[in-house]
């Protein structure tokens, strides 16, 4: 085998530091991202937070002796970027009112306050009860969404305070504490009283018989504190405690006798109640089809979660990347688009830092100047990635501005390569864009990928946006006779009256996507 040299031309795609930190900032969340920044600003010393009373034009990078390549020096503006409301680009529609108030003479917004958290003691000394107190009366020191989730009241915390007020024997007061820890989000007590006490006990059968003892003193304990059904085991017995609670000396014999016809029920198969299979729970509780059908209407007014209202509800919360506001009635409407300034970093490069860089040349300069180059990236990667936010939800808003003026009935199909070609960007990045984005609407916030849709064909050669297919479908469910639920096939008897073609399976599956049970489950009592 000869050996030889030959020259060969190819092209291939090189992903540069720089623009794989810019699509991974792309496809973070507002939560992720406000990590990032977090962890860039430990990391790096050349980046810092933009002051409240700093100048836009005073981000020392003039100062800084750092190489930069032309383009970079081109998008200085741009990489010196503080992310206020000032630096979103908007249409060309006119400021609103409060835009305007919000606004400084300079055009920068007015950030309030000077960036200090007042800690309040500690309240370990009060036994968990001491007051919340405020330590300002402004606007800027009210706690947002966040801070009150976070601070809500949990089941457990709720159930230690009712406990303080038994008097209880030590051993019952522990295995009472026990209990309430174990409870899970919903209040129940998954494990058994058995296995709860061997894995205390270990193999000693004379402590384990005793631990079983307290936690059965303590379950009776516990069950009947609030919220009530707390502590049960199954859902049969979390609707029983209920039922009996209900329970009153001066209730007619009419409803002693439906409570305990609902008591029996519950001792019956659960799958029966849901199928509300009237005849058969009849003859297992010995009773008529009257009595269990009042039974049934009692058990459906509990709560089958008792520490629904404790749960933790902080990962509920959205904050909307992009605010839509509408200007203008009528056929004049129009809407503005921009970037929720609470979500958005101001970041510049700490200017004593760079100077001191350029002033001082030596060992180490050229690994600092690689940290000022990456703070210098940092930052013009996040204007991109707020820019290319702005830019699709432009788009959007654009081809979906029927959804704000009539709403999701009006939503029209649409998919990622639609606003990829006429921005000019890739699927890929149209998807990364819409991923965990949210759009705050005059009809609530939503995600940015709701907008996208298949299409389903009309009878008049047209296509329906599957979004407003579902909701037409939730309109039709909301609007039927409750004793006679619309099957998924008459739904789709009459979206064809609609003129859309929606086949049965079709309209079984955005019946599931919207949580809405078969027609047998929707039937009313």
């Amino acid at each position: 085998m000869k050996q030889g040299l030959s020259l060969r031309v190819s092209q291939h795609l090189a992903l540069t530091p720089q623009l794989q930190q810019s699509i991974r900032l792309l496809q973070l969340s507002t939560l992720e991202l406000s990590q990032e920044v977090e962890q860039m600003l430990d990391e790096n010393p050349f980046l810092e937070r933009t002051a409240d009373e700093a100048p836009r034009e005073e981000f020392g990078l003039e100062s800084a002796d750092a190489p930069v390549r032309e383009d970079d020096r081109q998008g200085e503006a741009e990489a010196e970027f503080v992310a206020g409301p000032a630096a979103a680009p908007v249409d060309s529609a006119p400021a609103s009112t409060a835009d305007t108030e919000t606004a400084s003479p300079e055009g920068e917004p007015d950030w309030e306050g000077d960036g200090t958290v007042d800690l309040a003691p500690d309240d370990s000394e009060w036994g968990g009860d001491a007051p919340a107190r405020n330590s300002g009366t402004g606007d800027s020191e009210r706690p947002d969404a966040t801070e009150l989730a976070s601070s809500q009241e949990t089941l457990q915390s709720f159930l230690h305070r009712q406990a303080l007020a038994l008097r209880l024997e030590e051993n019952d007061r522990a295995a009472l504490r026990f209990l309430i820890e174990s409870l899970n989000d919903d209040g129940y007590l998954e494990d058994s009283l058995p296995a709860l006490a061997s894995g205390l006990a270990g193999d000693d059968n004379e402590q384990f018989d005793e631990l079983v003892h307290h936690f059965q003193v303590a379950l009776g304990l516990l069950q009947s504190l609030e919220p009530v059904g707390v502590g049960a085991r199954s859902l049969a017995e979390c609707l029983t405690i209920q039922l009996r609670a209900q329970q009153g000396e001066d209730d007619a014999e009419e409803e002693k006798q439906v409570r305990r016809t609902a008591i029996a029920s519950c001792k019956q198969p659960m799958e029966l109640l849901a199928k509300r299979d009237f005849k058969r729970l009849a003859t297992l509780t010995r009773s008529n089809e009257e009595e269990v059908r009042a039974a049934l209407q009692l058990i459906a007014r509990l709560e089958p979660k008792p520490g629904r209202r404790f749960a933790n509800v902080e990962r509920n919360i959205v904050i909307p990347d992009v605010i839509v506001t509408r200007i203008g009635q009528g056929t004049n409407a129009r809407f503005r688009v921009t970037l929720n300034p609470e979500v958005m970093p101001r970041l510049r490069v700490h200017d004593i830092y760079a100077g001191a860089l350029k002033a001082h040349k030596g060992e180490g300069s050229q690994a600092l100047s690689q940290r000022l180059q990456e703070a210098r990236w940092f930052i013009k990667n996040i204007q991109q990635r707020f820019d290319t936010i702005l830019r699709v939800s432009n788009a959007i808003v654009e081809r979906q501005k029927n959804y704000f003026v009539h709403g999701e009935l009006a939503m029209r199909p649409l998919v990622l390569r639609e606003i990829a070609d006429e921005l000019g960007l890739h699927e890929s990045t149209i998807s990364r864009v819409t991923t965990a984005k949210y759009m705050s609407t005059p009809y609530g916030t939503v995600e940015l990928k709701y907008f996208f849709g298949s299409a389903l064909g009309t009878e008049t050669g047209g296509n329906a946006s599957s979004t407003a297919v579902r909701a037409l479908i939730k309109q039709f469910v909301s609007a039927e006779d409750l004793k006679k639920p619309l099957s998924d096939s008459q739904v789709s008897e009459m979206l064809k009256e609609q003129g859309i073609e929606c086949a049965r399976r079709t309209v079984a599956k955005y019946r599931e996507a919207l949580r809405i049970a078969p027609a047998n489950l929707r039937k009313a009592l």
